[in-house]
C-alpha cells in the first residue's frame, strides 16, 4: 500500500508548493490556500496524465476520495459497500482515504483492506486539517480521468455510485448526489438546519452559471471529469469543494441524482462556527473569480466578433 504523510511547512518557508512521492502529480499552491492539479512531467508526445502510486501501469478510470477525521467507526462498512458497488460496474477504480492524522485506529483498518486490495489506499496528512484540502490532496495523487468524493460517515449511500457513474458516462461533466432534487430528502434535520441549508444554497444562486445550476451545490458526494477541473486553482481552505468546481470549472453539463440523506452511524459532525466563516470567505473569493472569468469570456467573444 502506498501511504504518504505531509508535514506542515514553516510560515517563513519560501517553498509554497509541495510534491507527492507516489504520484506524477503535484499540488502547486498559487497562494497559501490555492492549488492546481497538473502533470509534473509532460512531453510533447504525452500531455495527459501519468502513472500514480496505485502501481505501475495501473491507471484508474475512477478515483473516489474519502476524507476522514475521527471516522474509524465508519470506514470499514463504507469501504465494503463502496467496493461491492464499484466491483459490479466492472471498471478500474481506486478508493483513496485521506485522513487528517486522526490517530483513532483508522490507519490500521485501512491497512487491512489495502493488504488484500491494492485499489484501496491511505494518505495521511500531518499538521493539516480541512475537508477541501483533503479532497485536493487525494485527487492530486491519482491519474484517474474521473474524480469523486464522498463523506465517510455513511450519510452518503455508496450504492448510489452506480447511478452516478451511468449519468457521467452518458455525457455529463459533473454528477451530484442531491438532497434537494425531486425525491431527495433530509429526514433527520430540524427546522433550523433546514433553514440554514436553504439560505446557504440561496446565496450560491447568483454564482452558478445558467444551464448548469444544481439544487445542492453544497453536496459532498459527486463525480467530475478531471479534464473539467485540472486547470483550476482550487482553494484548500473550505468545507465543501463542489461549489468551486461548478463556478470555476469547465462544466457544460450537470446531472443530479436524488438521495435520502442518512443517519451518521458513528463519530460526530465536524460542522462548527469556523466552517461557517470559511464558507462566507469562499463565497467572497468565488465572487471575485467569477467576475474575472466573466470579463475574460467577454473579451474572447469580442475578439471572435
Amino acid at each position: 500500500m502506498a501511504r504518504t504523510a505531509v508535514k506542515r511547512r514553516s510560515a517563513n518557508s519560501l517553498l509554497l508548493g509541495y510534491s507527492f512521492k507516489f504520484s506524477t502529480f503535484k499540488t502547486v499552491p498559487h497562494s497559501r490556500n490555492a492549488a492546481t492539479l497538473r502533470p509534473m512531467h509532460q512531453t510533447p508526445a504525452n500531455q495527459g496524465l501519468g502513472q500514480s502510486g496505485a502501481g505501475a501501469g495501473a491507471k484508474r478510470t475512477l478515483a473516489l476520495v474519502i476524507p476522514t477525521l475521527y471516522e474509524a467507526g465508519n470506514i470499514r462498512p463504507l469501504l465494503e459497500r463502496a467496493r461491492r458497488t464499484l466491483d459490479a460496474l466492472g471498471i478500474p477504480y481506486e478508493l483513496i482515504v485521506v485522513d487528517d492524522d486522526s490517530r483513532d485506529g483508522i490507519d490500521a483498518i485501512v491497512d487491512d483492506f489495502a493488504g488484500e486490495d491494492r485499489r484501496v489506499r491511505l494518505l495521511t496528512r500531518v499538521g493539516q486539517r480541512g475537508l477541501a484540502g483533503a479532497v485536493i490532496h487525494g485527487w492530486a495523487n491519482t491519474d484517474a480521468s474521473i474524480l469523486g468524493v464522498m463523506d465517510a460517515d455513511l450519510q452518503h449511500p455508496p450504492e448510489l455510485l452506480g447511478q452516478m457513474w451511468k449519468a457521467l458516462t452518458g455525457g455529463a461533466d459533473v454528477v451530484v448526489a442531491s438532497r434537494y432534487a425531486p425525491q431527495g430528502s433530509r429526514p433527520n434535520w430540524n427546522r433550523f438546519r433546514h433553514l440554514l441549508s436553504q439560505v446557504s444554497i440561496w446565496m450560491t444562486l447568483p454564482l452558478q452559471r445558467p444551464g448548469v445550476r444544481v439544487s445542492d451545490p453544497m453536496s459532498g458526494f459527486f463525480l467530475v471529469r478531471r479534464s473539467a477541473i485540472e486547470k483550476l486553482q482550487l482553494q484548500q481552505q473550505g468545507f465543501k469543494i463542489l461549489l468551486e468546481v461548478l463556478v470555476c470549472g469547465d462544466i457544460r453539463s450537470a446531472v443530479e441524482i436524488p438521495f435520502r440523506f442518512g443517519h451518521r452511524q458513528a463519530g460526530r459532525s465536524k460542522a462548527n462556527l469556523r466552517v461557517g466563516l470559511d464558507y462566507l470567505l469562499l463565497l467572497g473569493r468565488l465572487w471575485k473569480r467569477r467576475e474575472k472569468l466573466t470579463t475574460e469570456d467577454t473579451k474572447v467573444r469580442k475578439g471572435k466578433a
